[in-house]
């Protein structure tokens, strides 16, 4: 089935942020779109606002019967979604063209000049920073975004056709479903290993899908990964260089190599080492769309960021509140760079909730040495997400790693006496589940008090 073919598209998944940026594509492109999801957010209510009818109960007499027309409707749904879901069985039987999220992007993309962003961290900051890039330098281009941008308040960007900008997500092997002009790749840390098994596999899934570069293609690598392209990193040999780094008022100043120029005097101002690698990659990666360097400096200079990357929601002399996606030790470390680097000598209060049974346990010495830095940490139950328990692996036995002191499991209802109990210079927020849900009830109550 065709684009031209479709005239309906109904979601299975609908308020997953990757599937709800497919969903604005469609409603864009003026198609049916309606979809299930098993949680009303913030992010389906827009999709409502839309004109996209969203419900939440596994019902296939819910659907509206324009969309129970094989031979012009796509169904799209997520990885997440279980086997046994009813509407996903329906339309398996009755002979639907059922696709993932990540085919579709696929068939969307396949005839436009196309970017990817790979990596086990980065792929959202990175993918928002080209987009951001690309739109202040006047490119037609169109970006599906794994987060909410701040500068264009979407996970969706329409801007023209030429060109387009897409996380290439190696969860569930998704990338192998891209074939990129240019692509990236920011880290190839361990991950998802209730996927692949092994690292050595995941390894060999990256390789997989560079090798899905098209003919004359170009990828881009962070130095030290094992991957041959055109690398990019902080004061090394690197293709692209960022070098002279200082910091002054809270911004990065620094001189930026590439192959033909230095750059001087450059101004990025998102907190941390991998926001400064993810511009620096989104950079060279603009060039590739025939950007000029200098526009490109001016833009990232007003790079605003994306929600629930490292977002600033309190920034007053006495109080700092700080809310992050970080899911992962890696990510965790990055966050408490950024603080140390930016705010030192400030007592930190960090707040994680583990997100997934797997994860937890293969990485879980990792969680503990990287939490256990921050001045108090207060440890929420795991997020199961798509998993059913493992057993022994809980919140507790997690806590019972980290050596500090000042360690504490709770309840989400607990997060605000407990951080007016701790009285903490910056309080973080961690994790990839529904604590992002908590932001504005803690930003709420401590806005006004500082």
């Amino acid at each position: 089935m065709g684009l031209k073919d479709i005239h309906n598209v109904y979601f299975i998944g609908i308020g997953g942020i990757g599937m709800s940026a497919l969903a604005r594509y469609f409603k864009f492109i003026e198609k049916n779109v309606a979809g299930y999801d098993k949680t009303e957010t913030p992010l389906t209510q827009e999709l409502v606002s839309m004109g996209i009818a969203v419900h939440y109960k596994d019902d296939v007499s819910a659907i509206n019967d324009i969309y129970k027309h094989s031979e012009s409707t796509l169904i799209v749904y997520t990885p997440a979604v279980p086997d046994d879901h009813s509407e996903y069985q329906f339309f398996m039987a009755n002979g639907f063209e059922v696709k993932k999220r990540s085919e579709v992007l696929g068939i969307i993309t396949k005839d436009t000049f196309c970017f990817a962003v790979a990596g086990t961290h980065g792929k959202t900051t990175t993918s928002s920073i080209l987009a951001h890039l690309l739109n202040e330098t006047g490119t037609s281009f169109t970006a599906f975004l794994g987060g909410i941008s701040e500068d264009f308040n979407s996970n969706f960007l329409f801007k023209g056709s030429a060109y387009s900008v897409v996380e290439a997500d190696e969860f569930d092997r998704s990338f192998l479903r891209l074939y990129p002009d240019v692509a990236c790749v920011t880290s190839m840390d361990a991950d998802h290993l209730d996927i692949y098994g092994s690292n050595e596999e995941l390894t060999k899934s990256f390789n997989d899908f560079v090798g899905q570069l098209k003919p004359g293609g170009k990828l881009f690598v962070r130095n030290g990964l094992p991957l041959k392209g055109t690398t990019y990193g902080i004061d090394d040999d690197s293709d692209y260089c960022i070098r002279n780094l200082r910091i002054e008022h809270g911004t990065y100043i620094f001189d930026l190599g590439t192959p033909e120029t230095v750059l001087t005097g450059v101004k990025f101002n998102k907190p941390g080492r991998h926001n400064l690698l993810n511009g620096l990659v989104a950079f060279a990666m603009a060039i590739e769309a025939g950007s000029q360097p200098y526009r490109l400096v001016e833009a990232l200079e007003t790079f605003k960021g994306v929600q629930r990357r490292f977002s600033y929601k309190i920034r007053a002399d006495k109080f700092i509140f700080i809310d992050d996606y970080a899911h992962h030790p890696t990510e965790i470390n990055a966050v408490f760079q950024a603080i140390s680097e930016m705010h030192p000598n400030k007592k930190v209060l960090a707040v994680f909730q583990p997100h997934l049974f797997s994860r937890t346990k293969d990485f879980a010495k990792e969680f503990a040495k990287s939490l256990e830095k921050f001045d108090g940490i207060l440890l929420l139950e795991i997020y199961p997400a798509r998993e059913k328990p493992l057993p022994g692996i809980t919140s507790s036995w997690l806590l019972d790693m980290i050596e500090n002191e000042n360690k504490k499991l709770i309840e989400k209802g607990m997060i605000i006496q407990e951080v007016k109990a701790q009285s903490p210079d910056i309080l973080v927020t961690m994790g990839a589940g529904d604590i992002g849900l908590e932001v504005p009830r803690i930003k709420k109550e401590f806005e006004y008090a500082n």
